[in-house]
């Protein structure tokens, strides 16, 4: 990446960090295009350089925060296949993947969870896309799992994998909104007894 790529995408973080918090606090509708700008620390007359608008900015902003949080997904489920691990530890080493992104990312989380139950914003379809992108990746861990015979071949692989990222999304944003006290690896074994299906066997 050459100086000037590099300092375009450095201003486009800076962007993407003060709309995320600006829309997180007041929303988007009460955000403007001055505000964003003064938070980010540049001129108006930046943010319509790297974007058409504010909605092209917000619909940028999805695309670039759903895309850290696959490749995070990916390499999780990379690297515990190195480590010569079983399907379910792939899954796991995913699930706390999801957990630190957004224990990093709290107000993105908010606002893409948000946008889902929207249907009349004009990055929907976007917003769809990307979701698909995030939750391919577990659906493919999910049917290499059941190839090799390590999971079940009666699994429903979409919404198997769809679950497992709301499950995170959800678990996470209760953990930071009404239970902030625990730790994420406290988080993170709780999500996994579940992932593992422990938990009838132990009320049990």
């Amino acid at each position: 990446m050459d100086s000037s790529s590099a300092r375009r995408e450095a201003t486009r973080q800076k962007l993407y960090e003060a709309a995320v918090t600006l829309i997180a606090e007041q929303g988007f509708s009460a955000t403007t295009v001055d505000e964003i700008a003064e938070r980010a620390g540049v001129a108006k007359g930046t943010v319509y350089y790297n974007f058409t608008s504010k909605a092209g900015l917000f619909e940028a902003l999805l695309r670039h925060g759903v895309g850290l949080l696959t490749t995070a997904l990916r390499e999780a489920a990379r690297e515990a296949k190195e480590r010569g691990g079983a399907t379910v530890g792939a899954l796991d080493a995913m699930v706390r993947a999801g957990l630190v992104f957004i224990d990093r990312y709290p107000a993105f989380t908010q606002l893409y969870v948000a946008e889902l139950w929207r249907t009349n914003r004009a990055w929907q379809s976007t917003l769809l896309v990307v979701r698909q992108e995030a939750v391919a990746v577990v659906e493919r861990v999910l049917s290499e799992g059941v190839e090799a015979g390590e999971l079940s071949a009666e699994i429903d692989i979409p919404l198997t994998a769809a679950a497992l990222v709301g499950m995170v999304l959800v678990a996470a944003l209760d953990w930071q909104s009404f239970q902030p006290e625990r730790s994420l690896d406290e988080v993170h074994a709780a999500l996994s007894l579940l992932l593992q299906g422990r938990v009838s066997g132990r009320l049990g």
